[in-house]
């Protein structure tokens, strides 16, 4: 399996684990005094907010850890760990949670790509399409980005790399007609996953969050119970921006699985944690790099792992 968090010479040598290890607990006895642990907890407070666990994630995690060092649970680094480990891992499974992808009872999966420009929407539905491929199954990609230029052909690109066939409109043409057509083309000739791009849509325009809202009325029109996945594409860098879009775009269409690329380092990875929680939607895929494997099912186990690894 791919590595979530990626180590490069370009990335960050200390890890969020050592950072945290270094600053706040360089004596872990720290936590079992009374007198000195409010201090060490402030500094883990600090250095988890620095990660975008987001407030309400982060003061949970360090209630868990006061709690159990009350209780003299924690006395080692290794206990440590294990209890920052145990409280993300719980936090991503707490309600809606499954990752696995919903499909169609009969006709094919249809599923809605949505997320602004430069969230990696175009390279993920290439590497879902492949993956699919993989799998043996039959997959049309539709451009539905028909405002940007270039989006098309990209997205063309990508599709012939994975073995996908392709249905796009007219630069500037109506996007639910691409759908539409993409939808109905699925139908007609058997195929069993149907992936519909859509336009990177700045979540602050509300002309476009109207267009995209047409986008789902369309494919449910052609087929009554698509989409059956949409998936919201986030740009996992962006810290706190990513709740605020993921909010926005929720309240737009109904997102039913959210897609967390370019964590390429765990300093940031409390995004995960904290989108998961600001929606309640479960975290579906981490995209970890530019190649086809680079596309992790997301496992909430294997992340608290990675997140938190000396």
């Amino acid at each position: 399996m791919a590595r979530l968090f990626k180590r490069s010479d370009d990335l960050p040598k200390r890890s969020l684990w050592q950072r945290i290890k270094d600053i706040a607990l360089t004596d872990v006895g720290a936590l079992v005094r009374k007198g000195s642990r409010e201090g060490s907890l402030e500094q883990i407070e600090e250095l988890l907010l620095e990660a975008d666990f987001g407030v309400a994630t982060t003061l949970r995690l360090v209630e868990d850890v006061d709690r159990l060092a009350q209780r003299g649970k924690i006395k080692t680094h290794d206990e440590f760990l294990e209890s920052l480990r145990s409280g993300v891992e719980t936090a991503l499974r707490h309600g809606n949670s499954d990752p696995a992808l919903r499909a169609a009872a009969t006709g094919p999966t249809v599923i809605l790509i949505v997320g602004v420009n430069g969230a990696g929407k175009t390279t993920f539905i290439g590497k879902l399409a492949a993956r699919f491929r993989d799998e043996g199954k039959r997959v049309i990609v539709a451009a539905g980005d028909t405002f940007r230029a270039g989006a098309i052909d990209q997205l063309r690109v990508w599709a012939d790399r994975a073995g996908a066939e392709f249905i796009g409109g007219k630069p500037g043409g109506d996007p639910a007609a691409v759908a539409f057509d993409a939808i109905d083309a699925g139908v007609t000739r058997g195929v069993d996953v149907v992936i519909v791009d859509t336009a990177g849509r700045l979540h602050t325009s509300d002309s476009l969050m109207e267009e995209l809202k047409k986008v789902a009325r369309v494919i449910t029109r052609r087929m009554p119970d698509a989409p059956h996945e949409t998936l919201l594409v986030l740009d996992g860098t962006i810290g706190q921006n990513a709740v605020a879009q993921a909010r926005t775009f929720s309240a737009a269409v109904p997102v039913t699985g959210l897609v967390v690329t370019k964590l390429d380092g765990t300093a940031r990875g409390g995004i995960v944690v904290a989108v998961h929680e600001a929606l309640d939607v479960p975290i579906k895929f981490i995209g970890v790099g530019e190649q086809v494997a680079d596309l992790v099912p997301f496992d909430a186990t294997d992340f608290a792992r990675e997140l938190l690894e000396e």
